[in-house]
């Protein structure tokens, strides 16, 4: 090969980097409107479309997808630089290379999408083969990359359309349905642009057909409505930095400010909430490590208020053998819990999070060195439930998770579905979160955007109490009710209005999607098959 084709091919691989970057600017507001993310996501991927489209060979077609899955999750993902360098205190270089290495992992799966396309559709198959077969090969490997592994869901294409009206598909398909459309809707512009005009015709008429089947189905409800009175509610944001939130001379500080948050009078005049939520490790210790007489205090509080307080807190308890079981868990008490049991681990209310984080909640296997070169309270917790009852206040249940949880849609479905012996479902989600780690990056804003697409999901409005942010309430509907500026300290008192009635996703979860994505790829297989049988 010529040194002219090499530099060809080496322009073509750099311009499908820098839209995989452009393409991860989608997922959250800033620099963009929000109204904008919607289109650039399904441009940029266009971009990639049009490249497989015309790839030579299945071995093109991986390089130009995986080149685009680089610049998306680079771009995407820069902030774990700073958890891992900053807050972990990782050599620089290390830190750096962590990122590289581990966005060059996950770009594995655009990089199969691309060359499954290439090899199920071939250079000039019918452009409706070839929209079909993208659809279902980027979704179909944005559900693998959500699944194996612990799964890592971040940057789904289908978080994009938030304020989209392929959001329509949410309460019907979940967000996968929803990169299903998206892939469709981007593999039908790349037709457009460079396709013959029957080619064309088709490509426009099932574009329209989608953003016009997301819109239609914006118009349903699914059965969900109004369940019981509005909650009165305080979510609390301590904006503790995250290099002093572990640090033992400065935990005093940082609880005091947690109490006297908690405890604040409110500037709405009468306002008596039911429910005070703080952030995950809001207490950054075990509980256990706590005395009785610091426990006090925050029952005090809950008694003041005549309320239920709930706080993020590592909890270490026995377990039916004796053996010591660690948690990152939330609890609930009230002003009649008594100050002893909760130094010994028994509350009123207890949630375990059930999907750990890798390296940060435990160790896969092999990597001890890497958690050893990082400054970081790491720990090998224990699972909790799939399904842990929600917890009760006034006409409400609230199914609570930790952090990162509520990126995996079908993982909170147990919780809102009627439980085994017919006791209702939760009316309510409620995340508990510290980002702190990532500092004031795009993670805090990716996050919430993921959150409302749960609530969109579900039909149910999700309340969120985060240490730096974003703190935020948002409707059945997806939409923020109310929030605080991101890394402020303060308080959101505001009301929330639960649901109850299930949305086809809750039903089924995931299943309806991954039934689409295997027809469309069985289609294209089929179809392709015959067609070379026929050469």
């Amino acid at each position: 090969m010529t040194a002219g084709p090499r530099a060809a091919i080496f322009m073509r691989l750099l311009l499908l980097l820098l839209a995989g970057a452009l393409h991860a600017l989608a997922f959250a507001p800033g620099p963009l409107a929000a109204a904008l993310l919607p289109v650039l996501q399904v441009v940029a991927l266009a971009v990639l479309a049009g490249a497989v489209r015309h790839a030579a060979t299945v071995g093109v077609a991986l390089r130009q997808g995986f080149a685009f899955g680089l610049g998306h999750f680079v771009a995407g993902l820069y902030w774990i630089y700073i958890s891992l360098h900053v807050h972990g205190q990782m050599a620089a270089w290390l830190a750096g290379a962590a990122v590289l290495l581990f966005a060059a992992v996950l770009s594995i799966y655009p990089a199969l999408a691309a060359a499954l396309v290439r090899r199920l559709s071939g250079q000039r198959s019918r452009a409706g083969v070839f929209m079909l077969a993208w659809a279902g090969s980027w979704a179909g490997f944005e559900w693998l990359r959500g699944t194996l592994f612990t799964g890592f869901t971040w940057l789904n294409a289908g978080y994009a359309h938030v304020d989209g009206v392929l959001a329509g598909w949410a309460p019907v398909l979940g967000v996968y349905g929803v990169a299903f459309a998206a892939a469709l809707v981007a593999a039908g512009l790349a037709v457009l642009v460079a396709d013959s005009a029957r080619g064309r015709i088709g490509a426009a008429a099932t574009v329209m057909a989608v953003l016009l089947g997301g819109l239609g189905l914006q118009q349903f409800t699914w059965g969900v409505r109004a369940h019981g009175q509005p909650l009165a509610l305080r979510l609390v944001q301590g904006n503790v930095d995250q290099s002093n939130k572990f640090d033992p001379a400065l935990i005093m500080a940082a609880l005091e400010k947690h109490l006297a948050l908690a405890s604040r009078v409110s500037t709405q005049a009468g306002f008596r909430p039911d429910l005070v939520v703080l952030p995950e490790t809001a207490i950054p210790l075990f509980q256990d490590q706590l005395p009785e007489y610091l426990w006090q205090p925050w029952v005090d509080v809950a008694a003041a208020w005549d309320t239920t307080l709930v706080t993020g807190v590592a909890l270490h308890t026995a377990g039916p053998d004796g053996q010591s079981v660690f948690t990152n868990s939330v609890i609930g008490l009230t002003g009649d819990t008594a100050s002893v049991d909760l130094v010994n681990g028994r509350t009123p209310f207890r949630y375990d999070k059930a999907h750990l984080v890798p390296f940060g909640e435990f160790v896969p296997f092999g990597f001890r060195w890497f958690v050893d070169a990082m400054v970081m309270p790491m720990g090998d917790f224990n699972r909790g439930a799939q399904r842990q009852p929600p917890l009760s206040v006034a006409d409400q249940r609230i199914a609570f998770n930790i952090c990162y949880e509520d990126t995996f849609g079908e993982d909170l479905l147990p919780a809102l579905r009627p439980g085994p012996g017919g006791e209702p479902g939760a009316t309510i989600l409620a995340n508990v979160s510290n980002l702190g780690w990532f500092g004031d990056s795009s993670a805090l804003p990716q996050h919430l955007q993921m959150a409302r697409m749960r609530s969109i999901e579900t039909g149910r409005p999700s309340i969120r109490a985060t240490n730096t942010g974003s703190t935020a309430v948002i409707d059945a509907r997806g939409e923020v009710q109310a929030s605080l500026p991101t890394h402020s300290v303060g308080v959101l008192d505001t009301e929330v209005q639960g649901t109850t009635g299930l949305t086809p996703y809750v039903r089924w979860g995931n299943l309806p999607a991954i039934a689409l994505i295997a027809l469309a790829l069985l289609a294209c297989a089929v179809i392709g098959a015959q067609r070379r049988k026929s050469l």
